[in-house]
């Protein structure tokens, strides 16, 4: 490969359950100071959209292709007949594979996600499906400080004697010396670095949750406005005022337990502060391997804020949630005001009231298409290409960052800026206007379907519905927080629009959820299973 057509590095940051206005450049107070610093050498797209839900997400931005069609129309359970793989297609070549093939030394660092088989390796797991290098966790979550890591095929076990390590730390310092063996392999890198942060449990050391503590004694309600004024200072607030606050979060001077909830809140804050100051190492290790001005970096999230309560006899595994901390004490699962978050004997999450501060100003949270679940925010760096400080409102989807990458990448220079299918079950690249500020976007469609929450969006309007519930209809141009629904003034557009939708779905392999669920039924397993 000459040096002439040598093509870029690319680095993709994932997130894990991160909100739109929890990073300090989309508006939150959580400090952020080496991603703020990424946005401000590039670009924040306001209008990125993903999937709900972080197994759908990640075979989305690796295929470019909408998940169901790829086998992930849910997680990773294999519920045929009646329902979805749960493992990536294997007929769909992802990221790692494509690039491989041109050349590109490739490394995964952290989730996957995308196998239903953890245990023993298959034609799923990531070593098989394009990438090199893979050192990190298959299943969806873990604790942050004995999580079940493998390292290629081989599980790793001497993180359970270390009584000073942390995931997000280790995440970090793997990924940077993925960049450092540049100096013996001069390859061009593709490094996808998939956090489990902040995703629950609430795990952070009592030194990182301290700095974050008295920021949130103010509470939910208080934090919300001030990210949205922020927001609005910024240049990334949406369009339309914020909703009010959810309706089954209490006021915050009716909050029973405060000092408890403030500790959630630090504890998450703490979270995203640790994998901000692991993204600095990396990106000093660009600098330092003199590759950074030929690198592009783009950081995103996976879904929006998640509002999930944890039960506190929860069903998942042991791989999930080990049963007894390192030095033998028993660890306690589900949120309550006796068991405080961030060391390891707890396992807990945030809850809604938080939730709906990481996701101001929209509303729901993972799981739903509103914009709560669906609106993440995006940062794009490619010094050599992409001009600094910018920002760019249209609509953009998860699908699109595989095309994206690949055009440039190509070798050859071959632009990947085709018109979308009619059926929009593929992405586009973003690459011409992230490129060309004063290109003009045409209207596109954009569908999403997860456990029956289906949306379609053409242009300004949103049609979007929670399962068996009528479809509800926003202009989101001028109310993204989607609070005044318009369906029964417009039904022609209500119906050109679910007619949309449902030649989407078809085109994608959209299972309808109640044939899902009854297949759930006639198992005899709750179909909450599936929901993960």
């Amino acid at each position: 490969m000459s040096e002439r057509h040598r093509p870029p590095n690319v680095v993709v940051v994932l997130a894990d359950d991160l909100g739109y206005s929890d990073l300090g450049c989309f508006g939150g107070e959580i400090s952020t100071p080496h991603l703020d610093r990424l946005a401000a050498d590039g670009l924040r797209m306001t209008s990125y959209l993903t999937t709900p839900r972080c197994s759908p997400s990640r075979a989305a931005l690796l295929t470019g292709r909408h998940p169901h069609s790829v086998g992930i129309g849910v997680l990773t359970t294999d519920e045929r007949p009646w329902g979805y793989r749960g493992a990536l297609d294997t007929a769909a070549p992802t990221l790692a594979e494509e690039l491989g093939a041109q050349g590109y030394r490739t490394g995964l660092v952290g989730k996957w996600h995308l196998s239903s088989r953890t245990e023993q390796p298959d034609e799923t797991w990531p070593t098989r499906r394009g990438f090199e290098h893979f050192y990190g966790i298959l299943p969806g979550c873990s604790s942050y400080y004995q999580p079940p890591l493998v390292e290629g095929e081989t599980p790793v076990a001497e993180v359970a004697a270390d009584p000073d390590y942390y995931i997000t730390d280790d995440l970090s310092e793997r990924a940077r010396r993925f960049v450092a063996d540049v100096e013996l392999d001069d390859r061009p890198f593709f490094l996808y670095l998939a956090y489990t942060a902040p995703h629950w449990p609430l795990h952070a050391r009592e030194e990182d949750v301290a700095r974050c503590r008295e920021r949130y004694r103010a509470g939910w309600d208080v934090l919300r406005e001030q990210r949205g004024a922020r927001q609005q200072e910024l240049g990334v607030a949406a369009a339309g005022a914020p909703g009010g606050r959810d309706p089954l979060v209490p006021a915050w001077e009716e909050e029973e337990h405060p000092d408890w909830q403030v500790e959630r809140m630090a504890t998450y804050a703490a979270q995203v502060e640790v994998m901000d100051r692991g993204i600095g190492t990396l990106l000093q290790q660009l600098e330092d391997s003199g590759v950074r001005e030929d690198t592009l970096v783009v950081f995103t999230s996976d879904n929006g804020g998640c509002a999930e309560e944890l039960p506190t006899a929860p069903t998942f595994g042991t791989d999930i949630c080990p049963p007894r901390t390192r030095a033998g004490h028993e660890v306690r699962v589900g949120n309550s005001p006796d068991l405080r978050p961030g060391p390891e004997e707890g396992y807990s999450s945030y809850g809604r009231g938080w939730a709906q501060v990481s996701n101001t100003p929209f509303r729901l949270y993972k799981r739903w298409v509103h914009e709560g679940g669906v609106a993440a925010p995006l940062i794009a760096s490619w010094p050599r290409a992409i001009a600094a400080d910018g920002l760019d409102a249209a609509p953009a989807h998860v699908v699109d960052l595989a095309a994206t990458v690949l055009e440039a990448c190509a070798v050859d220079g071959a632009a990947r800026d085709a018109e979308p299918d009619p059926t929009e079950t593929s992405g586009r690249s973003l690459l011409p206007r992230w490129t060309d500020r004063t290109r003009h976007e045409p209207d596109r469609t954009f569908c999403w379907e997860h456990i029956g929450n289906a949306a379609v969006r053409r242009g300004r309007w949103k049609l979007v519905r929670e399962r068996d519930e009528p479809w509800e209809l926003y202009d989101i141009s001028v109310d993204r927080g989607e609070t005044t629904d318009l369906a029964g003034g417009e039904p022609e557009l209500v119906r050109d629009l679910e007619g949309r939708w449902q030649q989407w779905a078809d085109a994608s392999g959209v299972l309808p959820w109640a044939a899902v669920v009854e297949g759930h039924v006639r198992r005899g397993s709750p179909a909450s299973r599936a929901e993960g």
